[in-house]
This record gives C-alpha cells, sequence and structure tokens, in this order.
C-alpha cells in the first residue's frame, strides 16, 4: 500500500471510528492518571467498538467490547472502593505465579477462540483471538490495580497494531500505536506510585 492509499484511507476514516478513536485515547490518559473518569470514559468508547468490530468482521474484538461494557462499570465500582485518604488509587503489586497463571489463561483463550472462529467468516481468526483473550486477562488485572497489568497491555498493542492496519483501520492503527507508547508510560508511571506506596507504609509513625 503506497502512502498516498495509506492517507487516502485514514482522512476517509468513519466518524464514529475518529470518536472511538479519541476516546479511547482520552481513557487511557486517564488510566494512567490512575483517574476514577476513566471508566465513563471507557465505557463510551467500547460501546462504540461494539458496532466498528462488528463492521470489520472482528467478532473476537466485538464479543471483546461487549465483555468490556460490563468489566467497565465493575472497574468503576472497585476503583472507588480502593483509595487512600488523599484520594489517590492504590496500586498492588500482585504475584509472580499468579500473573504466570494469567498469561497462561491468554494463551490458552486465544487459541480455543481462534480455531471456534476459523470456522466462521471471521478475519485473522488467531490474531484477533489473541488480542482479546489477552486484553481481557489485562483489563480484569486493571480493575484489580495490578502493577503489571500494563506489561499484559503492551502485548495486546503490537499485535493489534499489525491487524488492524491489515484491516484498513487506519485511525485505530495510529490509536493503538500511541496504546503501546502510553502503555510504556503507564507501568512506569504505575511503577513509581507503587513505591511512593511503599515508602509511605515504611515510614514511622509519630501520631
Amino acid at each position: 500500500m503506497s502512502l498516498t492509499e495509506w492517507l487516502t484511507g485514514f482522512a476517509g476514516a468513519a466518524p464514529i471510528e475518529w470518536l472511538g478513536t479519541i476516546s479511547g485515547f482520552l481513557c487511557v490518559a486517564l488510566y494512567i492518571r490512575r483517574s476514577i473518569w476513566a471508566w465513563p470514559v471507557g465505557l463510551f468508547q467500547v460501546i462504540l467498538y461494539v458496532y466498528i468490530f462488528w463492521q470489520a468482521k472482528l467478532y473476537s474484538d466485538m464479543g471483546l467490547n461487549v465483555i468490556y461494557i460490563f468489566l467497565q462499570i465493575y472497574g468503576w465500582w472497585a476503583w472507588l472502593q480502593h483509595r487512600d485518604q488523599q484520594e489517590e488509587l492504590v496500586v498492588e503489586l500482585g504475584v509472580g505465579w499468579q500473573y504466570g497463571l494469567w498469561a497462561l489463561t491468554a494463551l490458552v483463550g486465544a487459541l480455543a477462540m481462534g480455531w471456534l472462529l476459523t470456522h466462521t467468516d471471521a478475519s485473522l481468526p488467531y490474531a484477533d483471538s489473541s488480542i482479546a483473550s489477552t486484553s481481557l486477562v489485562a483489563q480484569w488485572l486493571l480493575t484489580r490495580r495490578k502493577l503489571f497489568n500494563w506489561s499484559f497491555w503492551i502485548a495486546v498493542d503490537a499485535v493489534a497494531i499489525w491487524v488492524y492496519y491489515q484491516k484498513g483501520l487506519y485511525p485505530t492503527t495510529v490509536l493503538y500505536a500511541c496504546f503501546f507508547v502510553m502503555a510504556s508510560i503507564g507501568q512506569y508511571t504505575w511503577w513509581k506510585r507503587y513505591q511512593a506506596q511503599t515508602q509511605v507504609k515504611a515510614e514511622p509513625s509519630y501520631a
């Protein structure tokens, strides 16, 4: 594909995809800042992407965003329950073997969904399914405030960039390229937040 064709496809993207792209970018920026407003913005975005992915015949991603609707509501509630006295979100380190188990769950889910989708007219079934499966794991870890949820998002974004480019979803491709960078920033930012929490707990109280 030439640069001219790519720019034409990018500029000619449907308004709903542009709206989903902008709201998605804002949502992740708010997640990085650990803002509770990430959840209502994210809820709006995933509703839009249910339709976008249905149109693109990316059925795993469509189903994923249906599930996201419920996870956005749950995450909104969960984050409200776990803030410190300064209204800052409390980040949890998590346990190594649990992350390994979640990674295995994502892999098995991707293979199972990919195999099922080979019996449909789904496009790029295994790659699409790996995005869906790993995203579910990453989103669950995000709702549970786990520090290394961002590492899962980095893996998701790397695959998603290629898939959405292949499908001609150019604004979404750019969005996920931004997500890749933002997830890396998110991992660093949350790590600094966790270190700050640990330091506060270690400081003696003279009250």
